[in-house]
């Protein structure tokens, strides 16, 4: 397996584990009270717009020529590091 595979691999295995945070967040909000609830659905649609970057960015890297993996695994790393902020 190549490093082009290997960083495909690792990034879908960071969507999943956000995805079940995510899934965890909207288990906790289902019993909380109101203020709480519109909170966590505040932190769980920001991560949905992350979770649905990061797959278009994991989309376009798989694709990529290998002239563009440098940029793309940049722009990647910068997208994870702002999602763990």
């Amino acid at each position: 397996m190549n490093n082009k595979e290997l960083y495909l691999q690792k990034l879908q295995a960071e969507l999943e584990w956000w995805q079940a945070a995510v899934d965890k967040l909207k288990a906790q909000a289902k019993g909380a009270n109101a203020d709480t609830q519109l909170d966590l659905n505040q932190q769980i649609e920001t991560l949905e717009r992350k979770i649905e970057a990061g797959k278009t960015k994991l989309t376009e890297l798989a694709e990529a020529s290998e002239e563009f993996w440098d940029v793309l695994v940049a722009a990647i790393d910068d997208l994870i590091s702002k999602f763990q902020d």
